[in-house]
């Protein structure tokens, strides 16, 4: 499969301003902050997630990581945080999406595909009506303690690709990216953007060597 688009990269499990700007520095077009969640890394304190948000430019996206399922509650917690994008990391119901446009204009939507088989295309279809952009990724919602997202692994690619040519949105990829299998995601998906964490970690912290080397593996693919 020939990839036709640059794709945008957002680094998540951003802990700092530093690693924010770190990210930036090489190329990032956004940048994920980790709120509370039932698992998984990078989960930060809001005061410090405001924080970060406050130091980003424009046009960088501040991509709010959340696992509550309720408007009420997502409203105030972006209200509190100031990020301009939030990351629905668990399946909400449609009056969810409706309430929050109604009352975060502004704010833009990206809801998160856990992809685990052919019947994630359909779910992700569906939510695309609502929002304004995609996130597939190697959750598991159905376990007792809720993956929803950070797990590391890499999930069928095939499918992943037919989303993307079944939606009108944009789709981001996730799950197991690194900047040795970056090429291979591009051609076998060729997504909207890029979504990596544990990929670009050593000891828990931004490693600016693998940071480096994952956009150039991206600026030395080759393009359609």
């Amino acid at each position: 499969m020939q990839s036709t688009q640059k794709p945008r990269v957002k680094v998540c499990c951003i802990a700092s301003v530093a690693e924010a700007k770190l990210a930036i520095r090489h190329g990032a077009a956004a940048i994920g902050l980790v709120s509370k969640m039932p698992s998984g890394p990078g989960v930060i304190d809001e005061k410090l997630i405001a924080e970060i948000a406050a130091e980003i430019p424009p046009p960088i996206a501040t991509f709010l990581l959340t696992s509550r399922q309720d408007a009420p509650s997502i409203v105030a917690q972006q209200k509190r945080c100031g990020v301009n994008t939030l990351q629905l990391c668990d399946a909400v119901p449609v009056d969810c999406y409706k309430e929050l446009r109604a009352n975060l204009p502004g704010i833009s939507l990206v809801q998160v595909i856990h992809v685990t088989g052919p019947e994630s295309i359909q779910g992700a279809v569906s939510a695309s009506e609502h929002v304004d952009a995609l996130l597939l990724d190697s959750g598991n919602q159905k376990l007792a303690v809720k993956e929803l997202g950070g797990t590391g692994r890499r999930h069928d690619w095939r499918i992943s690709r037919a989303i993307c040519e079944a939606v009108n949105v944009p789709v981001f990829l996730a799950g197991g990216l690194n900047p040795d299998n970056v090429q291979e995601a591009i051609r076998e998906v060729n997504p909207f953007g890029l979504d990596i964490c544990s990929g670009l970690r050593t000891d828990g912290h931004l490693d600016e060597s693998k940071l480096k080397k994952f956009f150039e593996a991206i600026e030395n693919h080759q393009f359609a």
